[in-house]
């Protein structure tokens, strides 16, 4: 299984989020100030769905296939 959590920072980054601290466990949260929007991203995403997930909850249209 690929492993997408460096994908979806990456994605988080250039859609204008950038890491504000950490979370529980292994998990981390992201926010964008322009649309006021923070999501949690797992430190190991193993599903192409998860990571859809996360990027459909944070607002980005950009889906892994």
């Amino acid at each position: 299984m690929a492993e997408y959590e460096k994908k979806v920072r990456e994605v988080l980054k250039e859609n204008g989020y950038f890491f504000e601290r950490h979370g529980k466990g292994d998990h981390d949260i992201w926010f964008n100030p322009e649309i006021q929007k923070s999501v949690s991203v797992d430190g190991k995403i193993k599903s192409r769905h998860s990571a859809n997930g996360i990027l459909k909850e944070a607002k980005i249209d950009f889906r892994f296939r």
